[in-house]
């Protein structure tokens, strides 16, 4: 962190080593983003690329918009077609970026932690390039973790003693245990609800398991996370999953969505399954964050970038 209340970062992997200040300047800088504010002035060109493993729409196409936003050259990669295909490891990938000149790359992989080895390389490695990750496996999702936090300061302005309810497929969500880190050390009280076969004990450390019924006329941020169907492989529950049962015990349908407090909100990192987490009809209703989300998203991401840009002195930036 910067004097001048920038936030400087190499790489920006993780929200578990931010501190609260720096939380807060880059919440403040993606609002100043979003108000309008000043356009980058770069005096060198600055190229990134998107190495995305797993699918996207979301994240992706918001990481792309922020960086055409910032003045950054994108350099276009698809997976599908690279020589990751052929054996191609991801530091090699990497260092084939840097080589061809490319300063900065955003990285969604299903690897968990995946970016260990390329921000600490061996010592007979040399790589020199800024890594953003957009998403590891079940482990991280610094992006999404931000933004939400935007989006609950932009409605609250605060987080002090906020009640945040976790809810659904928590396990498996890198969204989950990104926010949950992030929220406990702000201040805000974390709950989690959902099938508890979904949860881990480990998690109480952060907040404490109630039923649904329980928590949804308590709390002020009703957070709902999909359910991850690609990540059960081997969970004898997928074979008995069924989504009405699952959206009448822990969906948000009509009657809970009249119980909560009249200043809640409903947030949700999508994609969104209607009818199963969230009532089809209620995504763009008053209290839902949804969209807001993704447009918050956008902005955050410009902060993100810039801060691991200035980090590593690209474009100018200090």
């Amino acid at each position: 962190m910067k004097s001048n209340n920038f936030v400087s970062l190499p790489h920006f992997v993780s929200v578990e080593n931010l501190k609260t200040d720096e939380v807060q300047a880059l919440i403040d800088r993606a609002e100043y983003f979003k108000r309008g504010g000043a356009r980058l002035e770069l005096t060198q060109p600055v190229y990134v690329t998107n190495l995305f493993f797993e699918n996207s729409s979301r994240t992706h196409t918001s990481f792309e918009m922020a960086e055409r936003k910032l003045g950054l050259t994108v350099i276009p990669f698809d997976p599908a077609h690279s020589s990751v295909k052929k054996g191609e490891t991801l530091y090699d990938t990497s260092l084939i970026m840097a080589a061809l000149g490319i300063d900065l790359e955003v990285i969604r992989h299903s690897e968990n932690e995946y970016y260990d080895k390329l921000i600490q390389p061996q010592d007979d490695q040399h790589l020199k390039i800024g890594v953003i990750n957009a998403g590891d496996g079940s482990g991280q999702h610094p992006s999404q973790c931000l933004l939400d936090m935007m989006t609950i300061h932009e409605h609250f302005g605060h987080f002090k003693n906020l009640k945040v309810a976790i809810v659904g497929d928590i396990t498996n969500s890198r969204v989950a245990k990104s926010d949950m880190e992030l929220l406990t050390r702000i201040g805000a009280q974390v709950y989690f609800s959902g099938p508890e076969y979904w949860y881990d004990k480990q998690f109480d450390k952060y907040g404490q398991f109630a039923a649904l019924d329980n928590l949804v006329s308590q709390v002020d941020v009703m957070m709902l996370l999909r359910v991850q169907h690609e990540r059960h492989a081997g969970d004898p529950n997928e074979s008995k999953f069924d989504a009405v049962k699952y959206h009448e015990q822990f969906g948000i349908n009509e009657r809970r969505y009249q119980e909560l407090k009249k200043d809640a909100i409903i947030m949700h990192p999508g994609p969104i399954n209607h009818d199963v987490e969230l009532a089809g009809k209620l995504v763009e209703a008053p209290k839902s964050m949804f969209v807001r989300q993704m447009q918050n998203g956008v902005f955050m991401r410009m902060a993100m970038i810039e801060a691991v840009m200035r980090g590593r002195q690209l474009g100018g930036l200090e």
